[in-house]
């Protein structure tokens, strides 16, 4: 087999550290057949493998890694059903019907995941889903975020969004530092290494054949169909997805499909495990936190430790300035953490968009994709695997501005990192003076 191809690392996380032991998977050798052959193996590629299985096609999943190792295994665990693209965005920018339509699969995505850790039984994912508070730094932000509330409940009928004020928000995160904020009821945390491991082993048991270590050096049509080649084997089948977001430039068989995304680094640390009068007095509520700066920061509680990320972590690497970034900005939220050890820090991409929504759709009569979930994929990408399962059986469900004919190649791509750095350090001075 040809194409050049080198293992990659994997996240020193808190999760790695407290997942469930990963089930190994064989590395494909020989020719196989299918319906359907699934690039990637996180939350997108195994919600397709198992939503095409129960349809009565055959996929086969391979992995580049294993299970997980990208996204679907170093994200925050959050789950939310929000597009980073605002709903009043929506409904400015293209009437209030999409917004609708927009609001309906947002909400569909936090629905599936719960669906699917009931159905394979994950409970090492400890899903809850116990609301996510967002804390204004000022009262410009809280009026732009009930402004947003109250126009959420009388347009799109969002009932459960409650206002907090600056009480509220002090019991629910132990800081006094926010001046109110606004809950949302619907969403919710996961343990997303286990949830994606579960997944792994879900549709395995049930007959789909998954891969590890096993990267597609070449993809191409051939004799209607299509035909993965890798280091030791190839699969013909009649569709193809390509499931691997922001880490498409892997190999050169989904490169192309990096350049409609601008990969953000996004770092995450994780304190020790606090004493127990401690953590009792910070998050008691259990829910997920985000401020309201344009660098957001957003936070949690799991098993007495502090989970604390945010963007900003520039460069191919972890950088050691963004997890000191990240800590001052923890311990300007919560002082009591200043003399507390990191016990973990780690990194990853978020796959960003032109117009931040994610899309999802075909390339050409045999090859599928969906990715650019800007931040908000562990919901979303579950869901779209269920899409991509409709779309492989002809069918074509309304997906809104998620649809592939919009997503947009991204312009002047090798000076992207540069200009990431450009807009990001614009919002990092806006948020120090206060705006």
């Amino acid at each position: 087999m040809t194409g050049n191809w080198t293992a990659q690392p994997s996240a020193n996380s808190l999760w790695a550290s407290t997942a469930e032991p990963a089930r190994e998977f064989p590395v494909l050798s020989g020719e196989h057949q299918a319906d359907v052959v699934i690039i990637g193996a996180g939350y997108t590629g195994l919600s397709a493998a198992h939503h095409i299985a129960k349809s009565g096609l055959s996929p086969v999943v391979l992995e580049a890694n294993r299970p997980g190792w990208g996204a679907s295994g170093r994200n925050g665990g959050v789950i939310t059903a929000k597009f980073r693209l605002s709903f009043r965005e929506i409904d400015a920018a293209h009437g209030r019907a999409m917004a609708k339509r927009m609001y309906e699969i947002a909400h569909e995505s936090t629905d599936i995941v719960e669906k699917l850790v009931a159905e394979f039984g994950i409970t090492s994912a400890a899903l809850t889903r116990t609301g996510q508070v967002k804390a204004a730094h000022n009262e410009t932000t809280l009026k732009a975020a009930i402004n947003e509330a109250d126009w959420m409940k009388r347009e799109m009928g969002d009932a459960e969004v409650r206002i907090l004020d600056a009480r509220g928000v002090r019991d629910e995160t132990g800081s006094d530092i926010f001046v109110g904020g606004v809950l949302n009821p619907g969403s919710g945390g996961i343990h997303p290494l286990n949830y994606v491991r579960g997944l792994a082993d879900g549709v395995a048991r049930r007959g789909v054949a998954v891969f590890q270590d096993t990267p597609v050096l070449k993809l191409r049509r051939e004799q209607g169909g299509v035909f993965a080649e890798t280091p030791q084997g190839v699969v013909r089948a009649k569709q193809a997805i390509i499931a691997t977001n922001s880490y498409s430039d892997l190999t050169d068989a989904t490169r192309h499909l990096q350049h409609t995304l601008i990969p953000f680094r996004s770092a995450i640390i994780a304190t020790d495990q606090l004493p127990r009068n401690l953590a009792g007095r910070l998050m008691p509520t259990g829910r997920t936190y985000t401020e309201t700066k344009r660098m957001m920061r957003w936070f949690r509680m799991v098993d007495n430790r502090v989970i604390f990320g945010g963007r900003g972590a520039f460069g191919k690497q972890d950088s050691e300035s963004a997890v000191d970034a990240l800590r001052k900005a923890m311990v300007g939220i919560f002082p009591d953490l200043a003399d507390v050890r990191l016990a973990f820090k780690w990194s990853g991409l978020v796959g960003m968009t032109l117009d931040s929504v994610p899309h999802i759709g075909r390339l050409d009569e045999r090859t599928l994709f969906a990715m650019g979930y800007n931040g908000a994929g562990v919901a979303m990408s579950s869901l779209m695997g269920r899409y991509l399962a409709a779309f492989v059986r002809g069918e074509k469900p309304d997906v809104g501005l998620l649809d592939a004919s919009r997503l947009k190649i991204i312009p002047f791509y090798s000076f992207r990192e540069p200009a990431v750095r450009m807009v990001a350090g614009w919002y990092q001075f806006l948020d120090a003076i206060g705006q």
